[in-house]
C-alpha cells in the first residue's frame, strides 16, 4: 500500500493498524537512550518524596524536571 493511500484511510477515521507493523514502530526525535546519574542520597529522598506526593515513578519526575528546565533554554 502507497503512503498516500494509508494517509486517506487514516484521515478518513479508518482504524489502519492491521497495515503497521507496531513491534517496530518508533517516534521520530522520542528515541530514548539509557544514562546513569548518581545522585546524593538526600536529593533522592526528596525526588522519592515528591514522587509518592504525585502518585508517580521517581524517573518520571526527573524526566519532567529536566524537560522543564530545557524548554526554559530554547
Amino acid at each position: 500500500m502507497k503512503a498516500e493511500e494509508l494517509d486517506k484511510k487514516f484521515d478518513s477515521g479508518e482504524d489502519i493498524t492491521r497495515f503497521l507493523d507496531l513491534p517496530k514502530a518508533r517516534r521520530p526525535g522520542q528515541e530514548q537512550k539509557r544514562v546513569n546519574v548518581d545522585f546524593p542520597v538526600w536529593m533522592i529522598h526528596s525526588l522519592d518524596k515528591e514522587a509518592k506526593r504525585l502518585g508517580v515513578p521517581r524517573q518520571s519526575i526527573i524526566k519532567i524536571w529536566i524537560a522543564e528546565r530545557l524548554k526554559e533554554l530554547v
